[in-house]
C-alpha cells in the first residue's frame, strides 16, 4: 500500500474523519454486547466430566465457586504433539487476565480433548498457569462445536452456525481449509499431525452461567468471532502496516529466532567504552 505524505493539518483532518467512524463502531459494539448478554439461556442436563489438575470434575466444578464460566476451546487433539500455534498465541494472554476475571465472579478455563498429561506438559513448556481441563472421552467439545468426529468430517457438520459440506479432499472441508494447502497444512505440521487430524479440532469460546446449582449455556462464538479476544491482532490492526501477513509467520512464543540487537542500542549502552 502506498501512503500519501501530507502536512500535520491534512493528517488531522483525515484522522478526525476516521475517528467519527471509530466512535460509531464503538457504539455499535456496545449495543452488540448488550444484546449478547440478553440472549436466552439453555439448561444443560447432560453430565460432562473433565480431568483437571485437581482431579475429576463436572462442568459445574469448572466454575470454581463463581457464577460465570468462560471456556476457550483450545485446539489440542489427542493425537497432537503440541497445541495449535494460533490458539497458543491467544492463550499467551490468559494468565494476565484470569486473575481480574476471577475477582469479577468469572472463571476462565481452556478445554481440549488431549489427555491431561499432554496438556500439563505443554503448559509447563509455555510457562502458563491458567486452568486447563481435558475432555478426553466425553462429548463436551463435539456438543459445543470445538471438535468434529471422523464421521462428521466425512458427512458434513455444523461449525460457526453454518453447515459445512461433506469433505472431499484429505478428509477436510475445502472451503475452510483451502483443500489442505497453505497455512492449514503448515499449522498441522506444527502440531505433529496431518491436515485431517488437525482440522478435527476447531477454535471457539463458550460462556456458561450457574444459578441454584443448575448450569446454563449462554453464548458461543467461533472462527473470526474470536478476533476480538486475540490481543496481538488488535495491536497489529492499529500498526501502520496492519496485519501485513504474507504466508505463515506466527510461531509459539518459544520458537521465534532471537531478535538481533542493534549496535548503539540501550541494551549495549553499559558495554560501550567510556
Amino acid at each position: 500500500m502506498q501512503h500519501q505524505i501530507v502536512s500535520r493539518e491534512e493528517w488531522l483532518a483525515a484522522r478526525l474523519g476516521l475517528l467519527k467512524e471509530e466512535k460509531e463502531l464503538t457504539r455499535r459494539s456496545d449495543e452488540l454486547a448488550r444484546r449478547r448478554q440478553e440472549l436466552p439461556w439453555v439448561r444443560i442436563d447432560k453430565e460432562y466430566r473433565f480431568e483437571t489438575d485437581e482431579g475429576s470434575a463436572s462442568l459445574a466444578d469448572l466454575f470454581r465457586g463463581r457464577s460465570q464460566l468462560l471456556v476457550y476451546h483450545f485446539m489440542f487433539g489427542p493425537d497432537y504433539t503440541a497445541g495449535c500455534p494460533s490458539c497458543s498465541s491467544i492463550a499467551d494472554e490468559f494468565d494476565r487476565i484470569v486473575v481480574h476475571l476471577a475477582n469479577h465472579d468469572v472463571t476462565l478455563s481452556a478445554v481440549s480433548r488431549a489427555p491431561l498429561a499432554k496438556l500439563q506438559t505443554y503448559k509447563r513448556r509455555m510457562g502458563w498457569s491458567f486452568p486447563w481441563a481435558s475432555s478426553l472421552g466425553g462429548d463436551f467439545n463435539v456438543d459445543f462445536n470445538g471438535s468434529l468426529t471422523k464421521e462428521q468430517q466425512r458427512e458434513g457438520a455444523d461449525y460457526n452456525y453454518r453447515r459445512e459440506p461433506a469433505m472431499t479432499a484429505l478428509g477436510i472441508g475445502d472451503s475452510l481449509t483451502k483443500r489442505g494447502e497453505g497455512p492449514v497444512a503448515e499449522h498441522a505440521a506444527m502440531t505433529g499431525t496431518d491436515v485431517a487430524t488437525y482440522t478435527r479440532e476447531r477454535p471457539g469460546m463458550s460462556a456458561f452461567a450457574v444459578e441454584d446449582g443448575v448450569v446454563y449455556h449462554a453464548y458461543s462464538t467461533y472462527a473470526r468471532g474470536l478476533d476480538v479476544l486475540w490481543g496481538m491482532y488488535q495491536w497489529l490492526d492499529r500498526a501502520p502496516k496492519g496485519r501485513n501477513e504474507k504466508g505463515v509467520w506466527l510461531r509459539r512464543h518459544d520458537e521465534y529466532e532471537p531478535l538481533p540487537q542493534k549496535a548503539g542500542s540501550c541494551c549495549h549502552a553499559a558495554d560501550a567504552p567510556a
